[in-house]
């Protein structure tokens, strides 16, 4: 935990883990940025930052900014997942993201390209054919279940939990609160699953997870490094693109002339996709150590500070984005930060965006107009968006 701070950086007491802020955290955003680059966050004992520029440097910059010592908020969490990919530097880091991202790579989505598009199709003319449909579990997480769990290659009665495990490990990224105590046992549930039933001769012999034990094989990680592991494969690629999925359909109904925009405009659709993101950040924070006293924004920090970086506030910073709440498909924001930047950007972002390209391709094809029937907020530590989103549509003529 980062000491008291000195005098003369802001202090704020705000507590981005209660269920209203967890709903709609962009009030506190705006007062954290208007405090300053970096704010400290008493309730949480580590510094903010809230704003873009400050952000992104850090993503940049994992000598000062390291993700060695854990990237989430309990320490002992923390002291636990320490050497997991998401939790470690280079050279250890570089080395797991060779191994993981080898089947995420732009070219072998090329290969997978044919499956997901085949998906999209099915699962887009059934839904708008009966007029209205449940966008989470009937939409979004179709193909992520469908396709990158058969990808995965994990025994079936793993994949049956993926969705469970997911969003548990997700809710042990805040403070050691109910959520994160109550997704302890799920969470514990996965870790056996990983050491017991993902391994060879369990799994699909053609799959990503069993290319993690090939690559253990041939000296590239340690065999002992590959259930952990396996979570890059889990959490990532479910939860983060079914929300971002989700989103952009709910922003869409909430902006009927930004849909009309894309359905004339085949070409804004990866703008879409990037703007979706800006505007509702799937994975809204992640923290790192300073390895050294460094000054962020002209505030001095000392050494072994933790620092969270908001992406989902810089990713409103109106000192970067004009007119940050509003969703405009012309905007052309590829520089958001939903992703990350830098060392640890997303090994799976190419998949996201193929997923989410496929569905919006297909269903502005067929959707002339969504209408919001019901929608309920997800209420989880590591995470941001709808746990339910019940549309009508309007059919394209």
């Amino acid at each position: 935990m980062s000491p008291v701070p000195t005098s003369g950086i802001p202090t704020s007491d705000v507590d981005l883990y209660t269920e209203s802020a967890r709903i709609d955290p962009y009030d506190i955003y705006a007062e954290l940025r208007a405090l300053g680059p970096v704010v400290y966050l008493s309730r949480h004992g580590l510094y903010a930052l809230p704003r873009y520029d400050e952000v992104r440097a850090a993503l940049m910059d994992w000598q000062t900014f390291s993700s060695a010592r854990g990237v989430f908020v309990d320490p002992e969490v923390n002291a636990r997942l320490e050497g997991i990919t998401l939790c470690s530097d280079p050279p250890e880091h570089t080395a797991m993201r060779s191994v993981l991202g080898r089947p995420l790579r732009p070219d072998r989505m090329r290969e997978v390209t044919p499956r997901i598009e085949a998906e999209a199709d099915r699962v887009v003319e059934r839904l708008v054919g009966r007029g209205r449909f449940e966008v989470v579990t009937e939409l979004a997480e179709y193909l992520p279940m469908t396709v990158v769990s058969d990808l995965v290659g994990l025994p079936d009665h793993g994949r049956e939990k993926m969705l469970e495990w997911a969003e548990a490990i997700w809710n042990t990224q805040g403070p050691a609160d109910d959520r994160a105590a109550a997704a302890g046992p799920a969470v514990e549930e996965f870790m056996a699953f990983a050491v017991n039933d993902a391994v060879p001769g369990k799994i699909d012999p053609d799959g990503w997870a069993a290319q993690l034990y090939e690559a253990a094989d041939r000296g590239e990680i340690p065999h002992a490094k590959c259930p952990v592991m396996m979570l890059d494969y889990v959490t990532p690629s479910l939860d983060t693109t079914i929300l971002a999925i989700t989103n952009a359909v709910a922003l869409f109904a909430e902006n009927p002339d930004q849909w009309d925009l894309l359905r004339a405009d085949r070409s804004l659709i990866p703008h879409a996709i990037n703007e979706s993101l800006r505007l509702e950040t799937p994975a809204p924070q992640f923290s790192r150590v300073l390895t050294e006293d460094h000054e962020i924004g002209g505030v001095p920090l000392a050494a072994g500070s933790r620092v969270a970086l908001l992406h989902a506030s810089a990713n409103r910073d109106e000192r970067h984005y004009p007119d940050p709440a509003r969703f405009d498909i012309t905007r052309r924001p590829s520089d958001h930060l939903a992703f990350g930047r830098g060392e640890h950007v997303c090994v799976g972002m190419h998949l996201a965006r193929l997923e989410m390209s496929a569905l919006l391709e297909r269903l502005a094809d067929r959707v002339a107009g969504f209408g919001i029937l019901e929608r309920r907020p997800l209420i989880n530590n590591g995470l941001r968006g709808l746990d339910r989103l019940e549309v009508a549509i309007r059919p394209a003529t």
